[in-house]
């Protein structure tokens, strides 16, 4: 097995794409290297990419916020800008693992990872996130939620990385939400969650997003759960739309953790109480 640490998007993606075996890129190495210690995967060669300075930090502009590929959820959950434009998306981020994996793992990670449960995609597809994707001939700019294709599945080609994601600016009296539900009290995989994000205009709803996780094959962006509640003060005729809209949306399976009438049921649980979260934080009574 060949290590690199490049400095550049360029670089890592010249070696990935050169490379005739199978290659894999380390950010933080909370999945990777579990995976390679329980032999499931042997890679030819790692890319480690937090060398990169592109992929490092943090950045805020008119537009909104770059997070690089490379940034830890922790650094996440100690900038305070992030935390009160975006609280939704930071919470789902600190979700993932203990104080230790917090310190290295990332929200991109978490996406290219492609779990149906994963915490941090429902709360960035809810916010309308982007991803920057490097290739060989070209960069491009791609919505959360045309990334992951399956389990362990996602879109990226050969080649391609992604080097930072892109929350838009937030407009005025909005909020986000995230919430998920966990047989245990800490350290464990959703067995559904609810991601929302929405605008308010003199109290009514103008605008939202509702995302789900853990309840189908890939996270889902549920544009019928949205427009149950646009145009609402969200009392509970709303609420109640919601949560069918959410419930009906859902293509769960059964398993150990949660059978399909269970998760079902939960997720509009769930998606009624992140709402209400994010309706205050807009600003709503």
């Amino acid at each position: 097995m060949r290590f690199e640490s490049p400095t550049t998007t360029r670089e890592a993606v010249a070696l990935l794409t050169r490379e005739r075996g199978d290659a894999y890129v380390l950010a933080g190495g909370t999945d990777l290297l579990v995976r390679m210690k329980l032999d499931l995967i042997e890679p030819d060669l790692v890319v480690d990419i937090k060398g990169i300075a592109a992929m490092q930090s943090i950045r805020t502009t008119a537009s909104g916020t770059r997070i690089g590929a490379a940034v830890s959820c922790a650094e996440l959950g100690e900038n305070k800008k992030l935390k009160k434009t975006w609280p939704g998306v930071v919470e789902a981020a600190n979700l993932i693992g203990s104080d230790q994996i917090q310190g290295r793992c990332t929200m991109v990670g978490n996406l290219c990872n492609a779990s149906p449960a994963a915490d941090s995609v429902p709360a960035l597809m809810a916010a309308a996130a982007k991803v920057v994707i490097v290739g060989k001939k070209k960069r491009r700019t791609v919505a959360i939620e045309k990334i992951i294709t399956g389990p362990g599945e996602t879109s990226l080609a050969r080649g391609e990385v992604i080097e930072a994601i892109i929350l838009p600016r937030r407009p005025p009296k909005s909020g986000d939400a995230y919430l998920r539900f966990i047989p245990r009290t800490e350290m464990d995989i959703a067995v559904v969650s609810a991601g929302i994000s929405l605008k308010l205009e003199r109290g009514v709803i103008k605008s939202a997003r509702v995302a789900l996780g853990a309840v189908a094959a890939t996270p889902l962006l549920v544009p019928a759960a949205a427009r149950a509640i646009v145009g609402s003060k969200l009392d509970d005729a709303a609420l109640e739309k919601l949560a069918a809209a959410c419930s009906n949306a859902c293509k769960p399976i059964d398993d150990k953790r949660g059978t399909i009438e269970y998760r079902t049921r939960v997720v509009g649980v769930l998606a009624r109480r992140a709402a209400k979260i994010a309706y205050q934080r807009a600003g709503g009574a």
